[in-house]
Parts: C-alpha cells; structure tokens; sequence
C-alpha cells in the first residue's frame, strides 16, 4: 500500500468516525528537516567543531588533488 493510499483509508476512516482527518503527507518534510540541521549543529557546537561550512570544506578537500 502506498502512502497515498493509506492517506486516503485513514481520511476515510476519520470521516467515518467524525475525527479529524490526518495531515498530507510530506506536509511536515521541511519542519523535520530544519530540526534535525539545528540539532546536527548544535551537537558540532557542544563537542566543539565548527557548527557551519563543514560540507564546503570536505568538498573542497575532495576538489584538491593529492600530493604523491
């Protein structure tokens, strides 16, 4: 069963019953994301790395050629 599919049984369902019907999916994707980029910041914070550019610069480590 997909997620839409579900969806669309459990709206039915609520319906039935008279509840409130679930929320879309994917409606809270941006929210959740947005928390666990805080959290992986604030936990570079506390063990005492840079809390930002870390993807930039390990980029940028790749970019280099190697010295042999």
């Amino acid at each position: 069963m997909s997620i839409t599919q579900q969806y669309l049984l459990d709206s039915y369902r609520a319906r039935l019953h008279g509840e409130p019907g679930p929320p879309a999916p994917g409606r809270h994707d941006l929210g959740l994301l947005r928390e666990v980029r805080d959290h992986r910041r604030f936990r570079a914070v506390i063990a005492g790395r840079p809390a930002h550019g870390r993807l930039r610069r390990a980029l940028a480590r790749r970019a280099r050629p190697r010295a042999l």
